[in-house]
């Protein structure tokens, strides 16, 4: 096993409870917000892309090796994967806020309760969910209208998939507790070095192996597995505030109550985006493997393209949450502010990137033979490069709303996104075909934005308005 103080070098030392000297917890109430933003994003980042890369390794080899069918039955579930797993990493990410908020309240009583209450609940939700989506894989791929040429290389890595769940949630939830409380490093640190086995594990398995499809999501869900058992070790031998003493672990209904409110919402939402992504990859699919090809290696390089936002994203929700427990709005309103800017500045770089090398990325997952799969890739890639902005302001803004607890509200911006996304398919596709799948994402993005946007400004100004009224002025 390797020894958790070999990562004690790339942590930062934080004094915000007494008794957390040693941990790598941060306190993101005081000090200058563009820096304390873009210090817990930056290993966000770094993780993100680092998980990108489970994804990533497996579609460069799987595209190289096995070939272009083969990639396009790994890609061709991608939707309802982002359904399942999208819920199951919301889930995680609202059980995290009323941590953060605890934590920016100094009450560790509640934090310890709400960190025991976290993983009974996903303990239990992990069963269930694997053994559900077990059972339907075959019907799900039905209604996806997969391709009968790559009908089998899909099934056998989406079940794969679903059986490693509870390791997702896992990592997700141990993670996210570790960043509530302002450590953003050593997830990444333990998302890294299961990336570099994740990568080791496709060439022997796939190469060596011949376990073909099953061998990259093998690779995958046992990466994710080492991820989270690190992050529990870490809790378990570094940070022992977190851990729940006896007096904590009484099952109590308030606590549940609040956690779903924040959490299942959150999941909710991942899995109603998802809905709409389902009937735009059905759409998709429905064109011919040469799309489906084109649309996954586009897909890959959209989902590393975009990981900056979801980083920011996180850091976000964490410092909302936090300051919205020492009560400062004035530091909540001036981080969001500073936070769309920054995603502002990244779109612009990103999305030249993305219209002018678009067709040369996307010839590492699908060899520069395929040539009318490379043209359709940079097709897509190019329209989601004009549009990128859209995606950073929803994000960022989404998140806010997340981090101060109104989880619920966000809701309708997942719905609006999937609105847009089941009309585009409807109704787009069969008459310019592969042209609306490109910019299909696109319309979702917009229609959420003018939804989440006001809403967000109108929480920041609730919260405001609550914690004047409490502090009776």
């Amino acid at each position: 096993m390797i020894p958790l103080e070999a990562f004690d070098f790339f942590r930062k030392e934080y004094y915000y409870f007494p008794a957390m000297a040693g941990s790598g917890t941060g306190n993101m109430t005081e000090g200058n917000p563009l820096v304390l933003i873009l210090k817990f994003t930056l290993p966000l980042l770094m993780g993100n892309l680092f998980q990108q890369a489970y994804n990533v390794a497996d579609a460069v080899i799987v595209g190289q090796v096995l070939g272009a069918k083969a990639l396009a039955g790994v890609g061709a579930s991608s939707s309802v994967q982002f359904l399942i797993l999208g819920f199951c990493i919301g889930l995680c990410g609202g059980f995290s806020i009323p941590v953060a908020q605890s934590f920016g309240a100094k009450d560790r009583s509640s934090l310890r309760k709400y960190i025991f209450h976290s993983f009974l609940i996903v303990g239990i939700l992990s069963l269930v969910i694997t053994l559900l989506c077990v059972f339907i894989c075959d019907n799900i791929l039905m209604l996806l209208r997969t391709p009968d040429d790559i009908y089998n290389e899909a099934y056998i890595y989406l079940m794969v998939i679903f059986i490693g769940i509870p390791f997702t949630l896992l990592y997700n939830i141990t993670a996210g507790i570790l960043r509530a409380v302002g450590d953003s490093r050593d997830p990444f640190m333990f998302l890294a070095v299961s990336t570099v086995l994740n990568i080791g594990l496709d060439l022997v398995f796939i190469l060596v192996l011949k376990l073909g499809v099953a061998g990259a999501g093998i690779a995958t869900v046992a990466s994710q597995a080492l991820s989270g058992f690190l992050c529990l070790i870490f809790i378990i031998k570094k940070d022992r505030f977190l851990l729940p003493r006896k007096e904590d672990m009484a099952v109590r209904g308030r606590y549940i109550k609040t956690l779903f409110g924040m959490g299942l919402p959150m999941g909710m939402q991942y899995s109603i985006t998802a809905v709409g992504s389902m009937v735009m990859q059905s759409a998709n699919n429905s064109l011919g493997s040469i799309y489906v090809s084109a649309f996954t290696a586009g897909t890959k390089i959209k989902q590393f393209t975009i990981c900056p936002f979801d980083a920011l994203a996180t850091a976000v929700s964490t410092y909302a949450g936090q300051n919205y427990g020492s009560g400062n709005v004035q530091r909540i309103r001036k981080g969001y502010r500073i936070s769309i800017l920054i995603s502002m500045i990244y779109a612009a770089i990103a999305g030249v990137l993305l219209i002018l090398f678009g067709r040369s990325l996307s010839s590492f997952f699908v060899g520069s033979a395929s040539d009318a799969i490379l043209d359709s890739a940079a097709r897509y890639l190019r329209a989601i490069g004009l549009f990128l902005w859209a995606l950073g302001i929803l994000n960022v803004s989404r998140l806010t709303v997340q981090g101060l607890g109104f989880s619920s509200l966000t809701i309708l911006s997942g719905v609006s996104e999937m609105a847009a996304r089941i009309l585009m398919s409807i109704l787009a596709v069969p008459v310019f075909g592969y042209s609306a799948i490109c910019f299909t994402d696109q319309s979702a993005w917009l229609a959420a934005c003018f939804y989440i946007v006001p809403l967000c400004f109108i929480c920041i100004n609730k919260v405001d308005r609550q914690l004047k009224v409490q502090a009776g002025i």
